[in-house]
């Protein structure tokens, strides 16, 4: 454990400016001012390990510049180095190095390469800033690096085809990093992380993205607070990880048949709390996952609150809020070993006589329609019929279809107060 804090105290002293990496017997000699006209590559090539690229305001039509050692290439009001729709913008294969205050557009297309305004190998201490990437196909790009700060960037993507634009920030086989204050719009998924470990992602605004507004895979310890993930077309998908914190993030508006709020798939010993839940028509789709806090989130107006399948295993689900949900929680199996407690859920009939704070009756979520609808969905059209009504009174009063342990012995008789705004 202390070797965990150590790592994350000295990161942040280097994310915060308060450290800044120079490799041992280097400092910076110089600035080397490039005007319009002039290339930037060639005052790279001349600049010594350390020393400031200062690039004046104007425009610039370059691609493949090449970094291979320490520098900070820094822009005068957004200066703006079009790629030229062919390959990549920046090159980055040197520890030390600070991308800031440019505005990078038009980089190639090609699924093989890549190609993306800024691309990052083997690199250390890096820091990509304040930057405006717009038409590109992929944005920020990084593999095989740590101890990275991306903020405050703005990126945008233009291609309405899904196929032909790659993710707005995508890290591979990367360890420790701050993404904190980007905007991402357009992109295939707005962050990707894919065997990534020890990252914060916070107060990123992520929306109208073609798949996933975020995407991990193989990604332990990382943690997401204060995110805002709209309109994605498949909304946020969390797969084969473990050990993942996310809380106080707002996770709206994905709808169509195949989108949720979030995926969890294969999730294990994580916690997802304080989070806003909202106008989706999969709140949390569960599959396979097992021994996870999901607590004081709100769900309201999902088509569905929890899709909770029998793969699921031991999670607790406590203190929740559940509004206006057509179903609050489907499951597609009679044997649910996860656990309910002390949720506030809309459709509760129950009273409270020895007003406590509690329902004296357990609650079970999951209707006998939920569970017809998740085996024939065209069953759907009977929704708010007397028919179903009387159906579902039916099976609570003696459930002999939907899962009988699966119940919330304490259910809330008003919201929980939930606080969304900590940390």
């Amino acid at each position: 454990m202390t070797k965990f804090i150590d790592k994350w105290w000295v990161f942040g002293l280097f994310a915060s400016g308060f450290i800044v990496f120079v490799p041992p017997g280097l400092q910076a000699q110089s600035t080397h001012v490039v005007k319009v006209g002039e290339s930037i590559q060639a005052s790279i090539d001349q600049a010594l390990p350390g020393d400031t690229i200062f690039i004046s305001e104007g425009e610039y039509f370059e691609k493949e510049i090449i970094i291979q050692k320490p520098l900070i290439v820094i822009g005068s009001n957004f200066p703006k180095i079009d790629g030229m729709n062919s390959g990549d913008i920046f090159l980055i294969a040197a520890d030390s190095v600070r991308i800031e205050g440019l505005e990078l557009i038009n980089t190639g297309y090609a699924t093989q390469n890549d190609n993306a305004a800024v691309k990052v190998f083997d690199s250390r201490y890096l820091k990509v800033v304040n930057n405006r990437i717009i038409n590109t196909f992929f944005g920020i790009h990084i593999s095989n690096s740590e101890n990275m700060v991306i903020l405050d960037n703005f990126l945008e993507a233009f291609e309405t085809r899904s196929h032909r634009t790659g993710n707005g920030i995508h890290l591979w086989k990367s360890d420790t990093a701050l993404i904190s204050g980007n905007y991402i719009k357009g992109h295939r998924d707005g962050i990707y992380l894919e065997f990534v470990t020890m990252t914060e992602n916070r107060n990123n605004k992520v929306e109208y993205n073609h798949r996933y507004g975020l995407h991990f895979m193989f990604s332990h310890d990382n943690s997401y607070y204060h995110n805002l993930f709209r309109s994605n077309e498949a909304g946020v998908a969390v797969m084969y990880t473990r050990n993942v914190i996310m809380k106080y993030n707002i996770f709206e508006k994905s709808l169509g048949s195949g989108s949720y709020g979030v995926l969890l798939k294969d999730i294990s010993n994580s916690v997802m709390k304080y989070n806003i839940i909202r106008d989706n028509t999969i709140g949390i789709y569960m599959d396979g996952s097992n021994n996870n806090e999901i607590s004081y989130n709100e769900f309201r107006r999902n088509g569905w609150g929890i899709k909770l399948l029998a793969s699921n295993d031991g999670n607790h689900l406590s203190g929740n809020n559940f509004i206006g949900n057509t179903f609050d929680i489907s499951t597609n199996g009679r044997l649910v070993t996860n656990t309910l407690e002390g949720n506030f859920w809309d459709k509760y009939e129950g009273y409270d006589l020895d007003r406590d704070g509690y329902g004296d009756v357990p609650y079970r979520p999951i209707s006998l329609y939920s569970t017809i609808v998740e085996r024939i969905p065209s069953a759907i059209i009977l929704w708010r019929s007397f028919m179903v009504t009387m159906m579902d009174r039916a099976e609570r009063i003696v459930p002999a279809i939907t899962p009988e342990n699966m119940k919330d012995t304490k259910p809330k008789m008003r919201p929980n107060d939930i606080n969304f705004k900590s940390e």
